[in-house]
């Protein structure tokens, strides 16, 4: 247990290295056992943050079945977020694995993107009404470019490696969101999907 609680003391500090785009932070915790769960806890609150985002843009915007919204965008979808950043991972370390024969450890990826997910908590800005969409578009952007250093710290891929791996799994990421913002809306404006994946554009 203090082991453990050690690395959620470290979190701050690495939090703090990451804001400020000290990439090194990566090469510390991919190896650190103790940093798994602290690291896993930073992509779920981060998922938790971008659905309070999108619900908090919905209830300031006075729109109906707040609760309904709450309950779609920031629970089901941060949950289902998260399980969808898994298969991002999967399918990065797959691709990097068996397709281009490169080792990919799944404990140093989930680490170090774990980590890297860090800015999605970005999209709890979206309560800004009229910079929703930007700071939505922010805070994936971020995320998927942090993405990319966190696979080439956590391998020995090349780099156009990294960037085939983690393109293909943030497609599939985005596209399984994209379809589950189509699920159960609200008003055809959104379905089971947090942050800027909560919107459905089409309607």
């Amino acid at each position: 247990m203090e082991f453990q609680g050690a690395s959620f003391q470290n979190l701050g500090n690495w939090l703090l290295r990451l804001a400020k785009l000290d990439l090194s932070v990566f090469d510390d915790v991919k190896d650190d056992v103790s940093a798994t769960v602290p690291t896993l806890t930073v992509a779920v609150v981060a998922s938790f943050l971008s659905g309070l985002g999108s619900w908090l843009w919905w209830t300031l915007e006075d729109l109906p079945d707040g609760g309904e919204v709450f309950i779609k965008s920031t629970i089901l979808g941060s949950i289902f977020q998260v399980g969808v950043w898994f298969l991002w991972v999967y399918i990065a370390a797959m691709i990097l694995s068996k397709g281009l024969r490169v080792p990919a450890d799944m404990n140093r990826l989930l680490r170090t993107m774990a980590l890297a997910f860090a800015p999605m908590s970005i999209a709890f800005l979206m309560l800004i009404a009229f910079l929703a969409i930007p700071i939505g578009a922010i805070a994936v952007g971020a995320t998927f470019l942090l993405s990319y250093a966190a696979l080439q710290a956590a391998t020995d891929a090349e780099p156009h490696q990294v960037a085939l791996a983690n393109l293909v799994g943030f497609v599939v990421f985005a596209v399984v969101l994209g379809i589950l913002s189509n699920i159960s809306e609200v008003y055809e404006s959104g379905g089971l999907a947090p942050g800027l994946f909560f919107f459905n554009l089409e309607s």
